[in-house]
């Protein structure tokens, strides 16, 4: 399978300097410098480049953004402690991580700012697309798609920015000058029905992913936008419609064969399954052993994420990392007594292991994290470039979906068709199912509930099952229990770990810490209201 490539195209906050993209099988035509407008949008190949430019700032994870979701998702909760080398190393994450962020966070601004390049990116896609005639290059059911892929990423980027920061600045023009840099900031609520708004365009327009030749693999799909209202109207607790959008899902692409689970759940996880039959979206990365840090906006030809998560503290089969994104003792004893993703998710070295080598981690903690650090043909996966990794990231999983559907199946009072979406997840790993084994009182229910051992066994479901995949805290957030587990003196997190983690550890303010501050620097090109507390 071919895998696709993303290339730059140079933004200046939101307004385009200069259009360009270039894919390995997306696009293979050089891409243009600084141009005028009106002479660039003149084919259907213009149109594909600008379409496939507003996918790039997902990838960023260094220099533009040294900030994979992750580290909010999984580090700030109750699965991952940040790792590194000491609380200095990354001093921004150590601040995600413990509740001690400020609006001079450079992770976060850095966060911030590429999800607003995206938007831009598509903003500018859809005023000038619309009028570019099909031709050789580009049929109108082809341009059609490509509307539908830009407004699906609009709504994406829009949806990283609304659960990590509240409402925030909506802008769907193209701003091409300095008096409409300053836009007010709309409610969550609103974002989130723009949000909807794009996801309900898109869905109509978009392909199968069967239709899809391989070297387009990784563009979005019809199936994606099902799975994102899906999972949009569940933050909304619009559970009616997340029930809706789940079982649209699975008439159209579970019930045709467009998706399936893998048979074996670490596919999932490797190069060789790389969008794979139970892929819905993923991160697109490719490995490039020719430059390194200083690329200039963005550093999007391979992740970081790999070097990032694989252990520090360890040599295994003389492969090492970083240390960051460390699986807790509360992830790990989570995982059911037999349940085999526990060690395809959490590597937990033998004593002869941590003896061995002499050094150690500042948390007290050994554990890594499997699923990132890309084990492939039974051994790690020696990199190319020392930091460049091709391992794309899993966005939106085949059982993801599953749990969210049958997540609305229980507040729709569909016990049968939850219970069946739990079954199929657990059936998969060879786990019992549900009715047949032991649901643990301290498993999380969401706050609006219907207290159902059902429901806290789909929710314990998705933590060991997308557990290190950067689901966590926002579950933890859209059920509203983000405080009873985290808050270090009332919630279990902190009590499971070392005292050197626990020593480390703030108290999570409640009406504070659900949200993260908007960037000072932000605020001060355009002034708003900040988050409480902050």
């Amino acid at each position: 399978m071919m895998k696709t490539r993303y290339l730059l195209t140079v933004l200046s906050g939101v307004a385009l300097l200069s259009a360009a993209t270039s894919c390995n099988d997306w696009l293979k035509e050089e891409a243009p410098g600084t141009t005028n407008l009106n002479d660039f949008f003149t084919s259907g190949t213009t149109a594909i480049q600008t379409a496939n430019a507003c996918y790039t700032p997902l990838a960023w994870e260094y220099n533009t953004t040294y900030f994979p979701e992750w580290f909010i998702g999984d580090v700030a909760s109750d699965d991952a402690l940040k790792g590194g080398q000491n609380t200095t190393d990354m001093a921004d994450a150590y601040d995600i991580e413990n509740f001690k962020t400020n609006p001079n966070n450079g992770l976060l601004l850095d966060f911030y700012r590429a999800q607003y390049q995206g938007i831009a990116r598509c903003n500018l896609a859809l005023q000038q697309v619309p009028a570019v005639e099909p031709d050789e290059t580009m049929t109108q059911e082809r341009k059609d798609c490509l509307l539908g892929e830009v407004h699906f990423m609009r709504a994406y980027y829009y949806f990283r920015l609304v659960r990590i920061f509240g409402g925030v600045p909506y802008v769907d023009f193209v701003i091409d000058s300095s008096n409409e840099w300053q836009q007010p900031r709309a409610t969550a609520d609103e974002v989130y029905q723009k949000i909807i708004d794009d996801l309900l365009i898109a869905e109509p327009l978009l392909w199968n992913k069967s239709k899809y030749a391989d070297e387009d693999l990784g563009r979005v799909t019809k199936g994606a936008a099902q799975a994102m209202l899906l999972k949009v109207y569940l933050y909304m607790h619009d559970y009616e419609n997340a029930y809706k959008w789940g079982k649209t899902f699975m008439e159209q692409q579970y019930n045709t064969g467009e998706y399936s689970l893998c048979l074996n759940y670490p596919d999932n996880f490797t190069l060789a399954g790389e969008n794979g039959p139970e892929s819905v979206f993923e991160i697109q990365y490719m490995e490039d052993p020719t430059s390194d840090y200083g690329e200039g906006f963005g550093f999007t030809r391979g992740t970081f994420t790999t070097v990032l998560t694989r252990s520090r503290a360890l040599s295994l089969q003389g492969v090492e990392g970083w240390g960051f994104n460390h699986p807790t003792q509360d992830l790990y004893d989570e995982f059911e007594q037999g349940d085999p993703r526990r060690d395809w998710t959490i590597y937990a070295p033998t004593a002869e292991e941590i003896a061995s080598n002499p050094e150690y981690t500042y948390l007290g903690s050994y554990y890594s994290n499997f699923k990132t650090a890309f084990y492939e043909n039974g051994a790690y996966y020696i990199l190319t470039h020392a930091t460049r990794s091709p391992l794309n990231y899993r966005l939106i999983r085949l059982s993801d979906v599953m749990l969210m559907y049958a997540e609305a199946a229980v507040h729709q009072s569909d016990t049968g068709t939850a219970t069946t979406m739990l079954n199929n997840v657990r059936s998969r790993v060879g786990m019992p199912a549900y009715g047949s084994y032991q649901v643990q009182s301290d498993w999380e229910m969401p706050a609006d509930g219907d207290g159902s051992d059902l429901l806290r066994a789909i929710c314990h479901e998705r933590r060991v099952e997308l557990a290190m995949e950067g689901h966590r805290w926002f579950d933890l957030c859209r059920w509203g229990i983000v405080y009873d587990v985290m808050d270090k003196d009332k919630g279990s997190y902190g009590s499971h770990e070392s005292a050197e983690a626990r020593a480390e550890m703030a108290s999570f303010i409640e009406g504070k810490n659900e949200l993260f501050p908007i960037p000072a620097e932000e605020i001060n090109l355009n002034p708003m209201e900040q988050n409480p507390g902050y």
